[in-house]
């Protein structure tokens, strides 16, 4: 049930706050690469409103069902790679444990921790393109999935 609630809450924010295609350059939202080390990893692009196309999808542990998670050590950092300008003026990272308990992690720098705890954590990477002249107009947003295993 909480999982369908912030869907529908992510889906509602991208309807009400609205979406300009004043400055995209694309036809979707852009791909993010997570980094460890020197290893790269594809995340998977989710639910999204980009120039007059919106997409609802389902939740991160939905999504990366069957696949299998990107091993990290406890601590480790974890870079945000996008290329693409300009880059997305807000940003917001959830983490999903293996309890379904949700965790809002901070992103410095495009940067996060992995968990020090082992175990299995999902996570939506929620990005989105302000409207610098217009308060609560997005240019775009985009939710991105991925997940880790903490050994």
């Amino acid at each position: 049930m909480k999982k369908c609630i912030f869907i529908t809450f992510i889906f509602l924010l991208a309807t009400l706050i609205g979406c300009s295609n004043d400055y995209l350059s694309s036809s979707k939202p852009p791909e993010v690469i997570i980094e460890i080390a020197t290893e790269k990893y594809d995340t998977k692009l989710g639910t999204y409103c980009w120039g007059s196309k919106c997409v609802d999808t389902a939740g991160p542990v939905e999504m990366l069902e069957g696949k299998v998670p990107i091993k990290v050590k406890p601590g480790e950092k974890i870079k945000f790679v996008m290329d693409y300008e300009p880059l997305p003026s807000s940003v917001y990272l959830l983490q999903i444990n293996e309890e379904k308990k949700e965790l809002e992690v901070l992103v410095e720098d495009h940067e996060f921790a992995a968990p020090e705890q082992k175990g299995i954590y999902y996570y939506s990477y929620g990005v989105w393109w302000k409207d610098e002249k217009q308060e609560n107009v997005s240019n775009g947003d985009a939710f991105y999935a991925f997940a880790l295993e903490v050994e």
